[in-house]
């Protein structure tokens, strides 16, 4: 059995806690957090765990063998390196450091230490997207032409990091686990409305060289909850709703050709307007799995889905994007 410490019991930590309590195969042993009155919920809710003021106490315990840490995005790269030269695996909260030099070291330390290095990239894990991998892989949605992404709420405004990190980190991990391709130009717009230059809405665009585009749109400040991708084929059309409660895949028999003509100055296109099917999907708890997925990985030695090169791509993608963002929201060429 795993022994775990959990470092921050604040907004996610509860989940991450709730999920690797419920896992058969590890145990917490402590949890970290500075604000005594999250302490206290920890203890009304588990008091088999120990609760702890200081970071510190998980990681020099010699008897925690692993280290989730759920703290703001600026802490993970000091509490990461710690965690991982005390000789402990480590699950990072998303994303997996707020820099790519950073993310690097990360990547650089647990390859030498021979460490799982993992990051709660959660979307990754839910059934309905991997139906959606399942049907890119097996040709039945056709060459991707685009993916179209929308995630905006009323908050939650961060205090370390913009819009891009937060909200659309979990866009371009689903992005970089349905397709591998990688970008030619990467551009980001945004625009804050707070006074503190932090971005709360913003727009990111990812080309290819094969003709397939990736756009994003993300905002704090949006008075709906909106958690929808479209994914255009050359065969299929697919919806992805996160809000839905069931429901939340439809696949459109619907597609467009244009037609050969010899008169270059004439554009005829033919349209399909096809069936829409709902595939079945399991509606379980997607930290269930990624909580087994980090277990299993450090038991067996497996590669993890949400892995430390997944995370790391999707820090050099931010990157480029906040790049694009200081240099006047220019492109910027991906290398």
């Amino acid at each position: 059995m795993i022994k775990i410490g959990v470092i921050g019991y604040g907004y996610w930590g509860p989940n991450l806690v709730r999920n690797f309590f419920g896992n058969n195969d590890c145990k917490i042993i402590k949890v970290a957090d500075t604000k005594p009155e999250r302490l206290f919920l920890l203890k009304k809710h588990y008091p088999a765990i120990k609760a702890v003021n200081q970071a510190d106490e998980i990681l020099n315990d010699r008897s925690i063998e692993a280290v989730v840490v759920a703290t703001p995005v600026a802490t993970h790269f000091p509490l990461g390196k710690k965690t991982l030269e005390s000789g402990k695996h480590l699950l990072l909260e998303k994303p997996m450091a707020s820099s790519l030099f950073e993310a690097e070291k990360l990547v650089e330390l647990a390859k030498k230490k021979k460490k799982v290095l993992m990051v709660d990239h959660t979307f990754v894990y839910k059934d309905a997207v991997r139906k959606i991998k399942q049907m890119i892989d097996e040709r039945i949605v056709g060459k991707l032409r685009y993916l179209d992404s929308t995630r905006t709420n009323l908050g939650l405004f961060q205090p370390d990091v913009n819009v891009l990190w937060d909200l659309a980190a979990h866009d371009v991990s689903i992005l970089l686990y349905l397709q591998k391709e990688k970008p030619l130009s990467i551009q980001a717009s945004g625009v804050s409305h707070t006074g503190n230059k932090i971005e709360n809405l913003a727009y990111l665009t990812l080309k290819y060289r094969s003709g397939f585009v990736a756009h994003f749109n993300v905002s704090w400040i949006s008075p709906v909850k909106i958690r929808m991708m479209l994914i255009g084929g050359s065969k299929k059309m697919v919806v992805f709703n996160d809000v839905e409660p069931s429901e939340k895949i439809r696949i459109y028999d619907s597609r467009y050709r244009v037609r050969d003509n010899k008169d270059k100055n004439k554009f005829i296109v033919d349209y399909r307007m096809g069936d829409i099917h709902i595939p079945k999907i399991d509606l379980k708890e997607a930290l269930s799995d990624m909580a087994s997925d980090f277990i299993e990985s450090i038991k067996t030695g497996k590669r993890p889905v949400a892995d430390m090169e997944h995370g790391l791509e999707v820090v050099k993608i931010l990157s480029l994007a906040q790049q694009s963002l200081n240099n006047g929201e220019k492109p910027v060429y991906y290398k």
